[in-house]
This record gives structure tokens, sequence and C-alpha cells, in this order.
């Protein structure tokens, strides 16, 4: 490299800094702070967003991926899937702490200054927003897409003889012999089910041995099928 590229850059660093502002002094800067500090009252709501209402908005962020065309379609079905995990996370842990607060009258505001109630009706007005979204994305952009990549979410209608007959095959060897249905009667009343498990809820024809009712009844998912 020439002398005299090594002054041009040298004359254009130092020129690069020429307008820069001058650091505070070490004194003035501390007061700075310490006056900014007591301008801000914490308790001001103003200065808070709600804990819930802040967790379901990172959640629709995770619905706004699934509506991004840049993303595979594929992973774009996963980010649904990913934003309904989330919300079933969402009302168990979330939801069901502010019902809990309704219930037993312990209603108080938060650092927000939203009450329990107010917080519950917000939040029932994004979800059905974003649900609606969500089916949206899944019925009117990613299934078309996905079929012109040959790629069939078929509905029980569309079914044809030959997939029929492996259906119920699979169903006979597979599907059968590992499931346990739970009936719902007055002797048996809603059972206990396995935290985030997969169940139908079946409606019986006919009555049982007692010449009741058969009603309804609960086949639980195996996990081992859901692998």
């Amino acid at each position: 490299m020439s002398e005299q590229t090594k002054n041009k850059s040298l004359n254009l660093a130092v020129d690069n800094t020429a307008g820069a502002p001058k650091p505070l002094p070490a004194k003035k800067l501390q007061s700075s702070i310490v006056d900014s500090d007591e301008a801000i009252d914490l308790d001001n709501p103003a200065y808070f967003e709600n804990r819930e209402l802040s967790s379901f908005k990172f959640n629709l962020r995770v619905l706004s991926q699934a509506r991004n065309t840049k993303h595979p379609l594929l992973e774009r079905l996963m980010f649904l899937l990913i934003f309904s995990s989330n919300l079933d996370e969402f009302f168990e842990i979330r939801v069901s702490g502010l019902r809990k607060q309704l219930d037993f009258g312990r209603q108080r505001p938060g650092p927000d200054g939203q009450y329990p109630e107010q917080v519950l009706k917000t939040i029932h007005l994004q979800v059905k927003e974003a649900l609606t979204e969500q089916y949206r994305i899944l019925n009117e952009d990613l299934l078309p897409n996905l079929a012109e990549e040959n790629i069939h979410f078929l509905p029980r209608h569309d079914w044809n003889d030959e997939l029929k007959k492996w259906t119920r095959e699979y169903f006979d060897e597979e599907i059968q012999p590992v499931v346990s249905p739970l009936g719902l009667d007055p002797a048996h009343p809603f059972p206990r089910l396995v935290n985030k498990s997969l169940n139908f809820i079946l409606s019986l024809d006919g009555k049982d041995a007692f010449g009741r009712q058969s009603g309804l009844a609960i086949v639980p998912a195996p996990r081992s099928l859901l692998g």
C-alpha cells in the first residue's frame, strides 16, 4: 500500500469521528441518571404491560410465521401446530390462574392497572380473532398450496374404496387392540385423563347390561400411536 493511500485512510478515519459528541463528565452523567430515576413513577400503570396479554402476543408472533410466505409450506404448517400447542398451555396456566382469582373473589389489579375480569375479556376477543386467522391460513392458504405439491388432506367424503379398505384394516390391526373405552354413567363419573393427552368422546347407542341408555364413552388415544 502506498504512503498516499495510508494517509487517505487515516484522514477518512479522523473525519468519521470529527462530528462525534463529547462525552459528559462523570459527575454530570451520574446526576443525569439520578434525575431520570427520580422522574419515573413506578406505580404508574402506563409503564407496565399485562403479563398474560404479553405472553399471548408472543404466540401471535408464532402465528405470523405461519402467514409468512418466505417459509416452506410444511414449516408454515408446523408453526400453526406450535401456535395451537402454545395456546393450550396458555389456557392451562395463564387463563386458569385468572379464573381462579375470579372464583375465589380475590380480584386485584396488576401492575398494569387491569383486573382479572378485564384481562379475560380482552383475551377472549384476541383469541377469537387469532383462531379465525389460524383457520383462514390453514383452509385458504396452506391446504390449497400443499395440494398443488401433491400433498392432500382428504375429508372422509373424498375417500375412495381403496383408502376406506386400508383405513379399516389399519384400525382393526393397529388401533382397536390397544384402545380402552371408558364408559360414562352414574356409576362411572367423568374419569381423570392424562394431562396433554388426546381423547375422543363418543355417543353410544343401545342399552347397557342393566337396561340403561349407554350414553357416552371416552376413548383415550394411546401414546404409542402418536409417536
